[in-house]
């Protein structure tokens, strides 16, 4: 059988860059509070620093989309990004962070806002399911790219939010991006060595289903020390029934599993649910080291 080709709808493709530009806009604008320097987003981050962490991720982007154009001076950046996993990940973020000094919020906006730009121009004209060596040597569509630095907006701007007392939204919409062009999309490409699949394994195949309002349903399965995607209409162990801002949410550890069920964010059923313990031991995104600060807790 002639596999499908991966494609990504213009609809898709439009909603990411929209969304890029609203995310960036909105992420920017907190930037202007007078407390952006000191007030603490997280446990170890400032406003600014996490401001400082995002505008990391969209400078490498730019060098992605621009075919290398030198835009971060941090050394041994380049074969760090090759061998990073799900698991050290963070230690990447600490590793960019610590050789990245500027710390000023207007300079960080306006540096925000021509990373956006330059970003946008360069992907104007580029195929939105075409492939982008990322981190951990994995393979990830145009479209992804664009809609993992949405996310990164979205939920670091909750954190800075949270930390200055302003309102932040998360549409659903634009937070579905995250899983549908990023995740999937790079498992239609190559995921490389970024899920560390040196991790136990479970002695069956673990097929689990994930669907929402927003994204097509896709069954993505563990198994024989590797995870890729099935057909749709393969059965499945598990399925995971998800809305979009409060699944990113649980993923990069900023509620809890519990808080995520008792909303409805994340609803679990199929046939055998107790296998998904032993899914997210290899499938999950980056470990959560930057925890809200103490004594504020989890929403």
């Amino acid at each position: 059988m002639t596999a499908v080709p991966y494609l990504v709808p213009p609809q898709r493709w439009q909603l990411a860059r929209a969304a890029l530009r609203d995310a960036g806009d909105r992420f920017r604008s907190l930037l202007t509070d007078g407390r952006a320097r000191s007030a603490m987003a997280t446990a170890d981050w400032t406003v600014a620093d996490s401001a400082a962490h995002v505008l990391g991720i969209a400078m490498m982007y730019v060098s992605l989309v621009e075919h290398g154009t030198a835009t971060l001076d941090v050394p041994d950046l380049e074969a760090a990004l090759d061998t990073v996993n799900v698991d050290t990940v963070a230690d990447l973020n600490a590793h960019v962070l610590s050789h990245y000094a500027e710390r000023d919020p207007d300079r960080l906006s306006e540096l925000l806002g021509g990373s956006v730009d330059r970003i946008l121009a360069a992907t104007g004209s580029m195929r939105p399911e075409a492939p982008l060596r990322w981190l951990g040597d994995s393979r990830v569509p145009v479209a992804g790219v664009v809609a993992h630095l949405v996310n990164e907006f979205l939920v670091h701007g909750w954190d800075m939010a949270r930390a200055l007392r302003r309102p932040w939204s998360m549409p659903d919409g634009h937070a579905a991006l995250y899983w549908e062009l990023f995740f999937v999309g790079m498992l239609h490409h190559d995921y490389g060595a970024l899920l560390n699949t040196s991790l136990p394994m479970p002695r069956r195949p673990i097929a689990v289903q994930f669907r929402s309002a927003y994204t097509p349903s896709s069954t993505v399965v563990l198994g024989d020390k590797r995870v890729w995607l099935a057909p749709p209409q393969d059965p499945f162990d598990v399925r995971v029934t998800f809305r979009p801002a409060g699944f990113n949410l649980m993923l990069f550890g900023r509620i809890g599993t519990v808080t995520a069920a008792l909303r409805r964010d994340v609803v679990v059923g199929g046939r055998r649910p107790w296998r998904l313990p032993a899914f997210l031991r290899v499938v999950h995104m980056p470990n959560a080291r930057f925890a809200p600060p103490r004594g504020r807790g989890r929403r």
